[in-house]
């Protein structure tokens, strides 16, 4: 059974830095890319930042240049570097990994930026 498990989320204040882990347990044949998504209060899914088995990545408008996606494939783990946070990164993170025939889910971590 495969399963997700989201790590370093917490509370931080505005300028501050966070980083975020994923660990995956579990088979999982042919990889084909790894997210973050995250899901603040009264919004919708945004997809944060991906990366795919090249390691290409690709990131929302809104982050560009403050996050960072990196991947250790021997590790079997997706991480997440969040810098200059901003109290609009406030939401719950979920990390996301594509096969070619699913998707599998975390259960999601909670970053705080306070003003």
């Amino acid at each position: 059974q495969v399963q997700l498990a989201e790590s370093g989320g917490g509370l931080v204040q505005a300028g501050g830095s966070l980083r975020l882990s994923c660990a995956i347990s579990g088979s999982i044949s042919s990889i084909n890319g790894m997210g973050w998504h995250r899901l603040a209060p009264g919004k919708q899914y945004e997809l944060v930042a991906q990366i795919n088995s090249r390691s290409s990545t690709n990131y929302a408008d809104s982050v560009k240049g403050r996050f960072t996606i990196s991947r250790n494939n021997a590790k079997n783990t997706v991480y997440l570097q969040m810098n200059s946070l901003k109290p609009e990164d406030t939401a719950v993170y979920y990390c996301s990994v594509q096969s070619d025939t699913s998707s599998y889910w975390g259960q999601g971590t909670q970053v705080t930026v306070s003003s």
